[in-house]
C-alpha cells in the first residue's frame, strides 16, 4: 500500500511549545491506511522567525510532503514541496494566503469552517452587551475608584445589522432574535430583499448603505476579499447613526482604520469593538488605545477550549475522504477568496 505523507506545522497554541500535541498526531495517524505523519511544526516556526539553520531538514520533510496540516507555510512552498496536492489550515479566514505561490497553483485549500460559530457568534454579542450594559464606563469608574451611576440600555428592539451572513452571521442573528433584536444582513449571494431564518431584512451586498443607517449595532462577519477589503470606508461610516456602534470579529483590512479613527474622533458613531485591525498586533501610537469608546481584543474571538481537538476532527474526516478519493469539506474557491 502507498504511504501517504502528511505534514504537520501546528505549533501548540502556548507558543512556548513550538511543536505539535502528541494528540493530534496520534489523531491523524489513525484516520486511515498507510498515512506517514511528520512533525515539521518546529522547524517551520524557527524559519517563519528568520532562523534558517535547519532549512535543508525542513526542504527534505517538504520534499515528500503530499498534505500538509497548519496554520503558517513556508516560503516558495511549490519548489520546495512539488509532490504537495493538498493543505488543510488550521483557520478559517484564508487570505494571508493570498499572495502566496500556492493560492494560483493546482494545490487543493481546505479550512476549518465551521467551529467558530458559536465561539464567535458568543463573542460578537458580547461586545453589544458591554456597549448597551456600559461595561466600558464601569471598567474606567473602577480603575480611578469612582462610582458615578449611570442609565444602561437594552438590545431589545434594537436593529443589528450584520455584514455577511455566513455560518458566523448567523449565529449571530439567531443569538439577537433570541433577545428580541431586529436583524437585518447582507450577503453577497443575495439578488434581491427578502426575509431569512432570524433575518427581517436580508440584503444584496450593494445595499450595504440601507444596512449601516438603520443599525443601532453594525457587526462586520464577512471574509476578507479583494472585494472586500476597505468595504467601509469614510462614506459607510457617515451612513450610520451617531448613535450606533460598530464591531468587527472578521478582518481588520474590512474597515478603513484611519475613516474609523475620524468617525471615532468626530463622534459621528458612538463606539466600536474590534477583535482584529489593520495591522497585528495593533501599534503602540495608534489612537485607538485612547478611545474611551472603543473595545479592543488581541484577535482572540474564535478561541475556545479544545479548538485544536474540533480543527483537528476536521482534518482527519477530510483524510479520509482524501484516501477513498471523496469530496473535501471546506474546500476554497480561490477566485471568490473563501
Amino acid at each position: 500500500m502507498k504511504s501517504l505523507n502528511v505534514l504537520v506545522i501546528a505549533p501548540a497554541f502556548d507558543r512556548s511549545v513550538p511543536y505539535a500535541d502528541e494528540e493530534t498526531l496520534r489523531r491523524i495517524a489513525l484516520a486511515g491506511p498507510g498515512i506517514n505523519v511528520i512533525d515539521a511544526s518546529e522547524l517551520a516556526v524557527a524559519e517563519y522567525r528568520g532562523d534558517t539553520t535547519a532549512k535543508g531538514k525542513l526542504d527534505a520533510m517538504l520534499a515528500e510532503a503530499e498534505v500538509i496540516y497548519g496554520l503558517i507555510l513556508p516560503q516558495n512552498l511549490l519548489a520546495r514541496a512539488p509532490k504537495l496536492k493538498w493543505f488543510q489550515t488550521l483557520s478559517a479566514g484564508v487570505d494571508r494566503f493570498g499572495k502566496m505561490d500556492i493560492w494560483d497553483s493546482p494545490v487543493t485549500i481546505t479550512n476549518v469552517s465551521g467551529i467558530h460559530t458559536t465561539p464567535i457568534g458568543e463573542f460578537a454579542f458580547q461586545f453589544m452587551l458591554m456597549f448597551a450594559k456600559g461595561a466600558p464606563q464601569c471598567f474606567q469608574m473602577k480603575q480611578k475608584h469612582e462610582w458615578n451611576r449611570f442609565m444602561p440600555s437594552v438590545l431589545r428592539d434594537k436593529t443589528v445589522g450584520i455584514v455577511g451572513l455566513g455560518n458566523i452571521g448567523r449565529e449571530i442573528a439567531r443569538l439577537s432574535k433570541a433577545f428580541g433584536m431586529r436583524v437585518i444582513a447582507t450577503r453577497r449571494s443575495a439578488t434581491q430583499q427578502k426575509r431569512a431564518r432570524y433575518v427581517d431584512i436580508l440584503l444584496p451586498a450593494g445595499q450595504l448603505n440601507q444596512l449601516l443607517s438603520e443599525s443601532d449595532y453594525v457587526i462586520v462577519a464577512t471574509p476578507l476579499t479583494p472585494e472586500t477589503r476597505g468595504l467601509i470606508g469614510d462614506k459607510e461610516l457617515r451612513a450610520m447613526k451617531p448613535s450606533a456602534c460598530i464591531i468587527n470579529i472578521a478582518r481588520g483590512g474590512i474597515i478603513d482604520e484611519e475613516a474609523l479613527i475620524r468617525a471615532l474622533d468626530e463622534k459621528r458613531i458612538a463606539g466600536a469593538g474590534l477583535d482584529v485591525v489593520a495591522n497585528e498586533p495593533l501599534p503602540p501610537e495608534s489612537p485607538l488605545w485612547d478611545f474611551d469608546n472603543v473595545i479592543l481584543s488581541p484577535h482572540v474571538s474564535g478561541g475556545m477550549e479544545d479548538y485544536m481537538g474540533q480543527a483537528t476532527g476536521i482534518f482527519c474526516e477530510n483524510l479520509k475522504r482524501y484516501l477513498n478519493g471523496e469530496k473535501l469539506l471546506n474546500v476554497i474557491d480561490k477566485k471568490k477568496g473563501y
